[in-house]
């Protein structure tokens, strides 16, 4: 009996919708986007290198972040992007730190909202700014398991198939209309960290395909 690929390949995905020459093509002007990040920012920096190499025709004005330790503001220097710490710790709500976020992004022109590994909960504030213009990156495929710790929760509730999902993002949390999304196999001998490292290769793709996709609405609105 031949062996199932998907439960001997590792790397075996399955994105949707499929990732082509034509969800790539070049919009005019190029989006300007303004990324939200809270950790190391590699989803951030798979943005900005395909911006480098024309892969994307987009722009990123700026990338604010909320940890002082957050290794995005050293990618975003690497690149020359402007990156601006706005940490939650010193606003006394999730309000007051929304109103600093949209102020910023206003001032750089900012179009679209990428929520690229953000991990703070989103105010109407926000969304009030950009209305069905802010995305989110999430690791499952949802609507199944929303919320911290989705890895966990796929390997807790002994799914065979996860994956991970980009969303236009709403006032609940994980919700909204999905633009992406990509199927990673559970292996037998999975721990959360060898889950989440493949999810990861597949997250890099569907968020640039997602903004790609976007690009190309964005162009054949402007036609």
């Amino acid at each position: 009996m031949t062996a199932n690929p998907v439960s001997v390949n590792s790397n075996a995905c399955l994105i949707s919708p499929e990732i082509g020459k034509s969800a790539i093509a070049p919009a005019h002007p190029p989006l300007k986007l303004g990324v939200l990040a809270s950790g190391s920012g590699s989803n951030f920096e798979v943005i900005a290198q395909a911006i480098q190499n024309q892969e994307l025709n987009a722009q990123i004005p700026v990338l604010i972040y909320n940890n002082p330790e957050a290794k995005a503001a050293a990618r975003a220097e690497k690149y020359g992007i402007p990156s601006i710490l706005l940490n939650h710790r010193d606003c006394k709500s999730r309000e007051e730190l929304d109103t600093k976020i949209v102020k910023t992004f206003q001032e750089y022109d900012v179009e679209w909202v990428v929520m690229a590994g953000w991990m703070r909960i989103v105010t109407k504030v926000l969304f009030d700014a950009f209305p069905d213009r802010v995305i989110n990156l999430h690791p499952s495929l949802l609507p199944s398991f929303p919320g911290i710790r989705a890895v966990e929760q796929a390997l807790a509730a002994k799914v065979k198939i996860t994956g991970c999902t980009v969303h236009i993002a709403r006032l609940e949390v994980d919700s909204g209309p999905i633009l992406m999304q990509a199927a990673v196999p559970v292996l037998p001998e999975d721990t959360a960290e060898t889950l989440h490292a493949r999810i990861q290769v597949q997250e890099h793709k569907i968020m640039l395909g997602a903004i790609a996709l976007i690009a190309e609405s964005n162009r054949n609105y402007c036609d």
